[in-house]
């Protein structure tokens, strides 16, 4: 086969997969019809879809004049994506398939001791929540980890993640796939989030976007004409590094980040300290603020100042038309009713500032987003330039699932 026919098929072969992924079931008329591909090329490779796994007979048309066809859809199963969402108190992972749909989902504390023992975890748990939902795990071809940093790609190591300890000392791209024995992808769990948003989500439709996310930590995933803005060192939209909130110059604040110092769970914490001498988990400083504590109050207040302010910072440089908030605290309404507020009176322009609709699971469909992207390309592309098989709309994926 000539290099010419080789990439004539390819793309026909993206091109019917993509149609029966997105439309299915579909009979091969209707595949015909939506691709522009012959009857002939349509069965040819709808054979061959179905000797190797991928498609399957579903049926046959009814209701038309005529005879009835085939109808064929995705089978799901034939391959999965281990999907992980790690953050510095929490770890989250799950399997998706070929069809967006999370079958399972496994959430537990995430390993204190930090570096090499939270790799380990996370492939156990990869394992573990294929296993105690019976999914095979020889089907699962790739992992997309989401961590609380910056992945550096020439040394694999994650720098910048004051919250997992030892996590920057090592190559944490290769040992996870050590452990997990599956090619691996790491990305910051925020830019994850923001495709996640991007793709089903609160900003789906909008190209120029930002997710903010406060919890352990604050940051921002970014997006400028659909694309993800990640910059020259990987490190954009490291928000806790803004030069405000506390004293930029001190060695705290090059170690974590002078916001992130006074806005996510520990600044808060500091601060009702101060104000009251009490030591309170920020869920119950909620609740103290919900019962009309004046410090809890305060402490609501000065942290939705400072998230204002950087989304202002944010709307200056990008301009963003939708700014999502998201993460424990960020997706709060207590937070995002004070920064609406407050943002109106630090920028001359209305912001668009909407609340997370995924939520926990933010990250993880973007981690799906990115792996279903890559398990495409790989299994169907053949590595010809401009094959490639787009992701479902938000109104064909079924997003959710079981947990372990």
């Amino acid at each position: 086969m000539s290099d010419a026919s080789r990439i004539s098929r390819q793309l026909s072969l993206c091109a019917v997969m993509e149609t029966i992924v997105h439309s299915g079931p579909i009979s091969r008329a209707s595949v015909a019809k939506q691709t522009g591909l012959s009857k002939q090329t349509i069965s040819e490779i709808a054979r061959l879809l179905e000797n190797d796994g991928w498609i399957r007979e579903t049926g046959r048309t009814s209701g038309h004049v005529g005879r009835s066809a085939v109808t064929y859809e995705i089978v799901p199963d034939a391959a999965c994506i281990a999907a992980v969402d790690l953050g510095g108190t929490k770890a989250r992972a799950a399997i998706a398939d070929l069809s967006c749909n999370v079958l399972a989902e496994l959430v537990e504390p995430t390993d204190e001791k930090g570096g090499v023992h939270v790799v380990r975890q996370i492939a156990r748990m990869c394992r573990d929540v294929a296993r105690h939902n019976d999914i095979d795990f020889e089907k699962v071809r790739l992992a997309v980890i989401g961590v609380p940093g910056v992945p550096d790609p020439d040394t694999g190591r994650v720098l910048m993640a004051p919250n997992i300890a030892d996590i920057e000392t090592f190559d944490v791209v290769d040992k996870l796939r050590q452990e997990l024995g599956r090619d691996v992808f790491v990305e910051n769990d925020v830019n994850l989030a923001v495709l996640g948003e991007h793709w089903i989500g609160t900003g789906s439709g909008v190209d120029d976007l930002a997710y903010v996310a406060l919890g352990t930590g604050i940051g921002a995933g970014i997006m400028v004409g659909g694309e993800l803005v990640r910059g020259s060192a990987h490190a954009a939209g490291e928000l806790g590094f803004l030069p405000f909130g506390a004293d930029p110059f001190e060695p705290e604040s090059l170690r974590v980040g002078a916001l992130e110092r006074v806005t996510a769970t520990f600044g808060m914490r500091d601060r009702y300290r101060q104000l009251t001498g009490k030591d309170e988990d920020v869920p119950g400083i909620f609740d103290a603020a919900a019962s009309g504590d004046a410090a809890a109050l305060t402490v609501l207040d000065e942290t939705a100042k400072l998230v204002a302010r950087a989304v202002a910072a944010i709307c200056a440089v990008t301009g963003p038309g939708r700014v999502v908030l998201g993460g424990s605290i960020g997706s709060r309404d207590e937070i995002a009713d004070r920064v609406r507020e407050f943002a109106r009176l630090c920028f001359p322009r209305e912001i668009d500032i909407a609340v997370s609709s995924l939520g926990t699971q933010a990250a993880i469909v973007g981690a799906a987003a990115v792996g279903l992207s890559h398990l495409h390309a790989t299994l169907f592309s053949g590595g010809v330039p401009g094959a490639a098989i787009a992701l479902p709309p938000r109104d064909v994926v079924k997003f959710g699932g079981a947990r372990a």
